[in-house]
């Protein structure tokens, strides 16, 4: 089980970082790449065709402005493709969240929020996706939502109690 990482360029990496953060506390193995659907479109198709080929199971998308990075890669795939808006233009991410929610019947792509808190949760997405067939990742997911339900309750307490 791998998971690919890819962005539209460089300046992504701020905000895919938090996805890999994520995929690495699950001990998740992935691969990250930047290539642009539009600067290198033959790279792109290569990687999309060879990528299940190659052992990934999930891809995972960030781009901004146009964002076609996520669709064109569904387009030549059946691996589930997770995108990520980045705010990279005036319109601040929705140029890119548009560009995504929008796909054509028949080539989805599941879509996440704008920028880093859209990067974890697709990273998020990836691993249950692939908890489906692995019970060990079902537990971590399990205890990472509880540990996340603590957090919460434990900062009630202190604000409750201050």
């Amino acid at each position: 089980m791998k998971v690919a990482v890819l962005m539209g360029s460089k300046s992504d990496l701020t905000v895919m970082e938090e996805c890999s953060a994520i995929l690495k506390q699950f001990g998740l193995v992935y691969e990250m790449r930047i290539l642009s659907a539009h600067r290198t479109p033959d790279e792109v198709l290569a990687f999309s065709r060879d990528a299940k080929a190659n052992g990934f199971s999930v891809i995972i998308a960030g781009a901004g402005m146009a964002a076609h990075l996520a669709g064109v890669i569904a387009a030549h795939t059946t691996l589930p493709v997770i995108g990520v808006p980045i705010a990279s233009s005036s319109l601040n991410g929705m140029d890119a969240l548009m560009a995504m929610v929008q796909m054509p019947p028949g080539v989805p792509v599941a879509t996440m929020s704008i920028g880093k808190a859209g990067a974890k949760n697709a990273a998020l997405m990836a691993v249950e996706i692939l908890a489906l067939k692995d019970e060990a990742l079902q537990k971590r997911l399990a205890q990472h939502r509880s540990d996340m339900r603590k957090t919460v309750l434990e900062e009630d307490d202190s604000i409750k109690n201050s």
